[in-house]
Order: structure tokens, then sequence, then C-alpha cells
């Protein structure tokens, strides 16, 4: 599993083993056997390698099986996420928060917070599955 994405990170980048190797400072013959899985990278190379690649050490590990979000999308959740509590919050506006009669309070608002943001990294998931060409999905 890690050998396979370490692989692929690679060819994505479109970068040589060798060149993977002087960045994290091993042997060639070392991110071959790697990406072979002849051996584990060391905790100091997955880190190296998580850092290279802009991936979590998690997702290199295969603990999880989505990569980190790039750094736009990142930004186009968040911002997304503020304009939508922006317009949760707002006095004038329609989606204006009420319980009842009553406020919403901060734990309930730290809750859906967090649900939108929750859904909106699933719908960004979805959305570059849905637009990846097939040649390139996994």
């Amino acid at each position: 599993m890690t050998g396979q994405r370490i692989r692929d990170l690679r060819k994505e980048k479109r970068i040589s083993q060798t060149e993977l190797a002087n960045v994290v400072h091993v042997s060639q013959q070392t991110v071959t056997a790697w990406e072979n899985d002849k051996a584990e990278p060391s905790s100091s190379a997955i880190s190296k390698l998580a850092d290279f690649f802009g991936v979590t050490t998690d997702y290199l590990l295969g603990k999880t099986s989505t990569p980190q979000f790039t750094a736009k999308h990142e930004n186009d959740i968040q911002e997304t996420l503020k304009n939508m509590i922006e317009g949760l919050t707002n006095d004038t506006s329609l989606a204006y928060l009420k319980n009842g009669s009553e406020e919403i309070d901060e734990e309930s608002a730290a809750l859906l917070k967090s649900s939108l943001e929750s859904t909106l990294r699933q719908a960004q998931i979805l959305a570059q599955q849905k637009f990846t060409p097939k040649k390139y999905r996994k």
C-alpha cells in the first residue's frame, strides 16, 4: 500500500526515483525497495515524503484513502464556509438561526459549522471524482 502510493505520487509529479531519492536523502535502490514493498520507509522518510508530496503521513501509510486537499481546494472550502456562516448569522438574512424564539447557542453553532465543513469537504471529494477523466482514476 505505502509503496504503491509513493510510486503513484512520484509519477504524478513526473520525477524519477533518483530525483525522489535526492529529496529524501536516500539511495535510488531504497526508493525502488519502497515502491516494490520490499522495505518500509523510516518515520523521518515518511515525514519528508508527505511534506514533499503535500499529503498526510496517514495517507502515505494507508490509514486514510484521501490525500490532503490542495491549498486552493482548502481555501475554497474555507471561503465557502465563511460565507455560509456569515449568511446564517446575519440579522437581516432569511436564514437567521433561531431555536424557537431564542438565538442558537455557541455549542449548536459550532456543531453546525463543523457539519457544514464536513459536507463541503465531501462535496469537494465527489466533485474531484466526478470530473477526473476515467484514465486517471484509480
